[in-house]
């Protein structure tokens, strides 16, 4: 039987995502025997393969790149899971939306609360320019799997990798898998 190619993705988020996957503990060597893991933040990959089989997206859409990068994985993935409350809803990553716009953020942050040479970081192909709203995976992409959580738990993870594995969807249901926050 073909190895599963597995990929994570890391958006506009915090990473507790990625670290909840971490907390797998001793069920990560038995996902390594069962899949490849093409492209992540634990793997030194700088471009998103073809032809990945499932992909774990956590965060929220927040800049440019992150639009260009989901659009990309889209295409070139099977399976696409919207993993953790950011990547679900915006979340925390969507705190900035009632401002109306990213400029009011970046004047906050980059020139009003600096003490001295306060400026906004504009260099281009370094410093991606944000959206001005922040906005959840599925409203660019579809999304086939929703994995709620802030993080989602380790036994919530397990719960759609194991069916995914043996080719089924994934049937989250009750309060322990289906929850926000």
């Amino acid at each position: 039987m073909a190895r599963l190619k597995l990929a994570t993705v890391w958006l506009g988020g915090c990473s507790g995502c990625h670290m909840s996957f971490l907390d797998l503990d001793e069920w990560l060597i038995d996902l390594a025997a069962q899949v490849d893991l093409v492209f992540s933040p634990f793997v030194d990959t700088k471009e998103y393969p073809q032809g990945v089989d499932v992909v774990l997206v956590e965060g929220a859409i927040a800049n440019e790149d992150h639009l260009q990068m989901i659009q990309t994985v889209r295409e070139r993935s099977q399976i696409l899971v919207s993993f953790g409350d950011c990547a679900v809803t915006g979340n925390v990553t969507a705190l900035r939306n009632p401002l109306g716009s990213a400029e009011p953020v970046l004047q906050r942050c980059y020139i009003e609360a600096v003490d001295i040479h306060g400026q906004i970081p504009h260099e281009p192909g370094i410093v991606p320019t944000l959206l001005d709203r922040v906005i959840p995976v599925h409203t660019i992409v579809k999304v086939d799997v929703y994995l709620p959580g802030c993080p989602p738990s380790a036994t919530r993870i397990k719960a759609v990798l194991e069916p995914l594995l043996r080719g089924e969807k994934p049937h989250l249901e009750g309060h322990e898998f289906i929850k926000f926050g």
